[in-house]
């Protein structure tokens, strides 16, 4: 059955939708930043005693991840065949980089640190 698009007021909409789903789907047509960025979630926010970042890696092996922190932010890095992602979180406190505790299973990587307690108080004379 043959439609008249003319009549439906909303056909301009639902192509702006479609076309937005598929980039964010495929990542940005001609742009360079295709990683995992569409179809990454970056969590970080802290806990009583230090900070907890969670990070959805699909399509990642464990051999492919490399991380970086300098107390303030976390760098995460990696390449597969299909895809290479790099992407740095900045963390909500400092913290201590050499504390790091990191796992990854099924896709999913967790990184604890502990914050940094390296601040001086100051002696009011």
């Amino acid at each position: 059955m043959d439609r008249d698009d003319r009549d439906d007021p909303f056909g301009d909409f639902f192509e702006e939708i479609e076309r937005m789903m598929n980039e964010m789907a495929n990542g940005n047509p001609g742009s360079e930043d295709a990683g995992f960025g569409s179809a990454t979630h970056v969590d970080a926010y802290t806990t009583d005693d230090g900070v907890r970042l969670i990070a959805d890696l699909p399509a990642v092996s464990k051999e492919e991840l490399s991380l970086q922190c300098d107390g303030e932010a976390l760098t995460i890095s990696a390449a597969s065949d299909r895809r290479e992602y790099d992407e740095t979180v900045e963390l909500p406190v400092p913290v201590d980089e050499h504390s790091a505790d990191a796992t990854f299973n099924n896709g999913v990587l967790e990184v604890a640190f502990d914050r940094d307690d390296d601040s001086a108080s100051i002696d009011l004379e």
